[in-house]
């Protein structure tokens, strides 16, 4: 269990921080910037919780404090590095979270109308801020997609992130009467 007594160390001081290894590396690396990222979506998500808690589907917000924990996990497994034979099994993203991500896709999506154009972010502040989630979700995965070029990354954490997106985005409809507030786009409407 993680245990902080002291919240400053001034261990980053010069520019460099350490890694679930203990590695230390500069704090613009890829590795930083992707659970860095990883811990912007869960601010987001945290805002989004903030207009859900009182929904009377409560199941939203209950999935939403699953995946804000969920996201802490992901930052753990992104901020520790794959080595061979570790002191400490490290903690990584599963199959089974990204299975239950999808199950619960499924099943808020079963009662939308079909979309025949995009959603603008809006309608209610929940679903504005599920889109503001999304949208660092999807800036988390270009990060943490990147961050795979480079170096080796659990495989579990690219299709969270990637299901992620799409549970921020099903949300948001759903929380907007079941798509019928949603904002819709209409191309070339202030031509």
């Amino acid at each position: 269990m993680v245990k902080l007594t002291r919240i400053y160390t001034k261990g980053g001081d010069k520019g460099k921080t350490a890694l679930g290894s203990g590695q230390r590396v500069v704090k613009h690396h890829p590795r930083v910037a992707a659970y860095g990222t990883v811990d912007e979506a869960n601010a987001a998500v945290g805002l989004a919780r903030l207009h859900t808690a009182g929904l009377p589907d409560g199941s939203v917000d209950e999935i939403l404090g699953r995946v804000q924990n969920d996201l802490f996990d992901l930052g753990a497994d992104l901020a520790t590095p794959e080595v061979e034979n570790p002191e400490y099994p490290p903690l990584r993203i599963t199959a089974s979270q990204v299975e239950r991500l999808e199950g619960e896709i499924d099943r808020l999506n079963a009662d939308l109308a079909p979309l025949n154009s995009f959603v603008l972010p809006g309608g209610s502040a929940a679903a504005a801020y599920l889109h503001l989630a999304r949208t660092v979700s999807r800036r988390a995965e270009r990060e943490i997609t990147a961050l795979a070029e480079a170096e080796a990354i659990n495989p579990e954490a690219i299709r969270y992130i990637n299901r992620l997106s799409d549970l921020f985005f099903v949300m948001s409809r759903h929380v907007n009467d079941k798509g019928a507030a949603d904002v819709l786009w209409v191309p070339g409407a202030n031509r």
